[in-house]
């Protein structure tokens, strides 16, 4: 026994060991910089729009203070407002799901929120979520508090007696069987689950309702659903409505006089006026669809009327009014509203206001104030629905593609999104503020897809809405003409996906193609089409297929709605280095090649590791290698969320993966190829962006500024080396200037402490200033890049301080079970003395000279620092500061820069000279005709600028030190009154002095015209050249002249004041021994 418990001690060390061994290691490999962490300084910038919002699911509004409340977006994470929507914070960006399906508050503290990720749609872009979020802050913090596998969450209930007892409504995985299905409940606020309802690994629960009067009573509506790449069945013999009287212990069916047989998504819904009036919109085979109510708490019920949703998998949502027992209001594409219990209904106005409704809100206290959430966003209406206020500051629209122009000077980001049309917008403009609503222009209705345009002409843009609808759109006169291509006599009918492939040829500026299940190509811009290829799908019939383990009616419910014809191209991409050479990919997982333009297809049906017909997302031909194409797959709507990604180096007849260490769930969308480095790639999954450098061994995400989020689709805008991000649910997005990447390595990284990366040239020109600074707090603006040279750097570490090395010593005594000596005083006196570490940024000219110094924080890995091409600002400083205010704009031309860095008041050059350009815009109607007698100008502007100011600073400081001295000479008993009389002398002297470099307040301020002041003058010209490249008026230089004349003379008195006349006044109050006053150094002697 004894030699037992030995064997059992020693081996418990030995795995103590080796854990200690891995936990080490792992330590070991967090240190290396070649990770995620290392490239958060490089910022992706949200261009919006936020003309439109995408898809609102939820409202949960505080009870105490309708003003705030919390939105749940389809896929653009959750916000909060607390001034009514004036403004919005996203305080569910860093978590792990960017899909809700619901947001709850505690009913009896409003900090506690709770969101249920993974939207509680069923339709064909729904994406997924892990589980249930709480939090008790207010949404300041979150935790996942479990169901992680429920991926659709539908509804939350908390028990108003007692907050730890949750209902949790999960819908289940859409996509396959099993999960966190069903209806869960918890008493210890979220710890641990029970399953209280649960009725198969096919069906979970839709929506759960509680009555008021007694919460232990509980509606339940189960819900079975299954949704594929070729289908959708929505219902199913185990969809019913379900009751407890016993807080979910005990359920019976409730079946009196609700349809039988397959039924689908059903919305529940209990008065509050009278909760034994319980209403039901149910979805149903065999003509059982219909609007049903209880008026006997659910022992029997009553079909009301035929009224049921356009398409229940997308709707299924009811609310009773809170005053009105027979007044419920049905969301829908066109919602609507009964008040005589449903056997009628009518429907809620749409003017100024999107379709497709999926969250309510009314206001107990006012039921003609109430919000409807939908594909649009947010609307808010006052006088019952005769007119809506629309939220346009929410920035959370859904694209689904995007593709950047090369448009001079600021290129063009454009694509299509769900339901809210397609739209292009600017990259940046020259506007302070940045982008705005105002600034994008819708270009086709419906759900919009590819946008592009033609490579000649930036006015010609090629758009498309679902199913193929493809315009030739005509950004000069607004015209747009249709140019699908159409079937041929007697040619069958073609099968045209949702998300129909578009290119343009990188050969013809001329040529586009398109794909349904057959390929298209257009020599003249659509105006004519030729088909180059047959079906080039398996052409499987999907009506065969089984799904939850059985082949289905053509009676099933719902079935195959909302889903895209079954066989046709989703996937296209041509060579730009070889002509003719076409890969296209297809919903059923086959990729087809031609290299002679379509005359001949060679078909590609088994990849390896792929799972058989999965779902070709993406293929991207090389360009840098003739022979090399990359293809994505898609399988999540099989329930299965690995990344898949191949590439191909002989065009399609053998395949290697190149998913590397990217791990489920990043289910890959796009995948982009850098022009330069053809090792560089990008890859936008559900859960965000990643790149490798290395072809695919090792892939890092790239988070900075990014929120979890789907990015579906990524182009590369050439000429500025900038990635843009269509994402699901927050816009567009853009990363500036990613060029740097082409040059970091693990290697590199490791081995290199300092880094300056080469500088893109800089663009100057003046901003235009002041265009929307007063119209509110809720009006929408979107960043521009940082203006001027933009430094991107890296640092390995950074330097510790004497503190920090002193603790990490002491740890390591600790770790050894060692003393820690005490420090001694001068050690810690040089700790606390020790100036902080900081980065400066030297400019130089092309002649050597020192421009500018640029003083910055010091951060490890790779970040962005930028100079806006200003000298230093010549002002007075007033404080200390680290800011380093601007003056006038430098000379165009070439610069250099180096970068140091201060450890412990040692200042070193780590970095450089890296040489770029300052390069002007030439947007100016009339441009100075010599730029250098400009710079010179301001700069002898800037000069006498500051000397004024300094001269006025001087002058107030004179004012109050002689108001002082006055004071301390009433204390002096023997002070002649000749000293006082001087001191009133060069208080009356420096205040003519100062109503002429300021303002005769004498005048002025009885409302007459005064003669300029010299900073009047001076200010004038500052304001006027501060903001124009153009040459100085002459006004401009009178004023210059008169202030520079008025000035010398009145100078020169100051000086004699403050130097000479109260020197010699403050040596004899010394002399007297006056009370000490400012500026003066007491004597003393013992």
């Amino acid at each position: 026994m004894k030699s037992n418990i030995l064997t059992l001690f020693f081996l418990l060390l030995f795995s103590f060991a080796i854990l200690a061994q891995d936990n080490d290691k792992d330590k070991k490999e967090d240190k290396n910089p070649f990770k995620s962490e290392t490239f958060d300084g490089l910022k992706f910038r949200c261009v919006g729009p936020a003309a439109t919002s995408g898809r609102v699911v939820d409202f949960a509004v505080n009870p105490n203070d309708i003003t705030e409340y919390y939105v749940a977006v389809a896929c653009g994470n959750v916000w909060k407002t607390t001034n009514s929507g004036t403004t919005w914070d996203p305080i569910f960006d860093k978590y792990g799901s960017h899909s809700i399906g619901c947001v709850s508050l505690d009913p009896n503290n409003s900090n506690v929120v709770y969101v249920g990720t993974g939207e509680n749609n069923s339709q064909r872009s729904v994406s997924w979520g892990d589980g249930l979020y709480r939090s008790e802050d207010g949404g300041k913090s979150f935790k996942n508090i479990g169901l992680k596998k429920s991926e659709h969450i539908a509804k939350v209930l908390i028990d108003p007696r007692d907050s730890k007892v949750i209902y949790v409504a999960a819908q289940g995985p859409l996509w396959g069987p099993g999960g966190d299905r069903g209806l869960y409940k918890s008493t210890d606020y979220g710890t641990s689950w029970d399953s209280v309802l649960y009725i198969s690994p096919n069906t979970g629960v839709t929506d759960v309702v509680m009555d008021p009067r007694n919460p232990d009573v509980l509606y339940a509506a189960s819900y079975q659903r299954r949704r594929h790449v070729w289908t959708l069945i929505n219902g199913g013999p185990e969809g019913a409505v379900y009751k407890s009287t016993d807080a979910g212990k005990t359920w019976n069916k409730l079946t009196s006089g609700l349809p039988s047989g397959d039924v689908g998504r059903i919305g529940l819904a209990i008065s509050p006026v009278n909760p034994d009036y319980v209403y039901a919109i149910v979805e149903a085979a065999n003509d059982g669809d219909g609007f049903y109510r209880s008026i006997n708490r659910g022992a029997s019920w009553e079909k009301m009327s035929d009224y049921k949703n356009v398409s229940a998998q997308y709707y299924s949502e009811i609310f009773c009014d809170p005053v009105d027992v027979n007044k419920v209001y049905a969301l829908d594409t066109y919602s609507s509203i009964t008040t005589d219990g449903g056997k009628t209904f009518e429907r809620i106005s749409t003017k100024g206001r999107h379709v497709d409704d999926h969250a309510f809100w009314i206001n107990p206290n006012n039921t003609n104030h109430f919000m409807i959430g939908g594909d649009g966003g947010i609307y808010e209406t006052f006088d019952a629905a005769k007119t809506f206020r629309f939220k346009e500051n929410l920035p959370t629209l859904q694209f689904y593609r995007v593709s950047v122009d090369n448009f001079e000077p600021f290129y063009r980001v454009m694509g299509g999104t769900q339901d809210n049309n397609s739209m292009i917008g600017p990259s940046q403009t020259i506007n302070e503020e940045g982008i705005v609503n105002a600034d994008w222009i819708p270009l086709v209705g419906g759900d919009g897809y590819e946008a592009i345009t033609d490579p000649s002409n930036p006015n010609i843009i090629y758009c498309e809405w679902q199913y193929g609808g493809l315009t030739r759109y005509d950004m000069q006169s607004g015209e747009q003409i249709s140019i699908k291509p159409q079937e041929r006599k007697d040619e069958a009918p073609y099968r045209w996906n949702w998300d129909t492939p578009l290119i343009t040829s990188p050969h013809s500026n001329t040529r586009i193609y398109i794909a349904a299940n057959k390929l298209f190509r257009s020599d003249d811009r659509g105006d004519s089409w030729q088909v180059i290829s047959e079906d080039l799908t398996r052409q499987v019939d999907r009506n065969k297929l089984k799904i939850m383990d059985k082949v289905w009616s053509v009676d099933a419910v719902a079935k195959n709605a909302s889903t895209s014809f079954y066989g046709n191209i989703v996937s296209l991409t041509e060579s730009p280095l070889v002509e003719g050479l076409l890969y296209v990919g297809t919903d059923d997982g086959l990729v087809q090649v031609t290299e002679d333009g379509g005359k001949n297809w060679r078909k590609i049906e088994a990849f390896p590791g792929i799972p058989d017909m999965t779902y070709v997302s993406c293929l991207y031909a090389s360009q840098h290698d003739a022979n090399t194409v990359y293809a994505t797959f898609d399988n999540h709507k099989r329930a299965d969320f690995k990344p898949y990604i191949l590439v191909s180096n002989d065009r399609g007849k053998s395949w290697k993966s190149i998913a590397g260490d990217l791990k489920e769930p990043q289910v890959i969308y796009t995948f982009v190829q850098d022009h330069i480095k053809k090792d560089l790639y990008f890859v936008g999954t559900e859960y965000g962006v990643f790149f490798t450098n290395n072809g695919g061994e090792k892939w890092i995400q790239l988070k900075g500024n990014l929120p979890t989020q789907a990015v579906r689709d990524l182009d590369i805008q050439k000429r500025e080396n900038d990635l843009a991000l269509a994402t699901f649910g927050r816009g567009f997005y853009i990363l500036d200037n990613y060029s740097a990447l082409r040059e970091v390595a693990e290697e590199s990284l490791n081995k290199e402490n300092y880094k300056l990366y080469p500088v893109k040239d800089a663009l100057m020109f003046t901003k235009r200033s002041a265009t929307f600074s007063g119209v509110g707090s809720s009006y929408y603006k979107a960043d521009n890049p940082p203006f001027g040279a933009a430094f991107t750097y890296y640092i390995k570490e950074v330097p510790k301080t004497l503190k920090q090395q002193r603790q990490e010593k002491e740890k390591e005594l600790i770790k050894k079970n060692e003393p820690v000596p005490y420090p001694s005083f001068e050690d810690l006196r040089k700790e606390d003395d020790e100036q902080k570490s900081f980065l400066l940024f030297t400019i130089y000219d092309a002649a050597g000279n020192v421009v500018r110094k640029l003083k910055t924080n010091v951060a490890a890995g790779l970040n962005r620092f930028t100079w806006d091409l200003r000298y230093a600002s010549t002002n007075p400083i007033k404080k200390a500061t680290d800011e380093n205010p601007s003056g006038y704009p430098v000379m165009p031309g070439k610069y250099k820069v180096t970068m140091s860095i201060s450890s412990n008041g040692v200042l070193k050059e780590v970095a450089g000279p890296v040489v770029f350009e300052a390069k002007v815009l030439n947007n100016v109607t009339l441009p100075a005709g010599d730029r250098s007698e400009l710079a010179a100008f301001q700069k002898k502007v800037g000069e006498l600028n500051s000397a004024v100011n300094a001269a006025i600073q001087v002058s107030s400081n004179l004012k109050d030190k002689v108001g002082i001295i006055k004071t301390a000479l009433k204390q002096t008993d023997d002070a002649p009154q000749s000293l006082t009389d001087e001191a009133n002398r060069i208080f009356d002297e420096n205040l003519a002095l100062y109503r002429k470099l300021v303002d005769d307040e004498v005048i002025s301020s009885r409302n007459e015209p005064v003669y300029p002041s010299i900073s009047a003058r001076v200010g004038e010209v500052v304001g006027g050249m501060w903001s124009t490249t153009s040459a100085p008026t002459e006004s401009y230089k009178q004023n210059y002249q008169i202030a520079s004349e008025e000035f010398k003379p009145i100078l020169e008195r100051l000086k004699r004041l403050v130097e000479v006349d109260l020197k010699n006044l403050e040596n004899e109050m010394d002399k007297l021994n006056s009370p000490w006053t400012p500026g003066r150094v007491p004597d003393w002697k013992d």
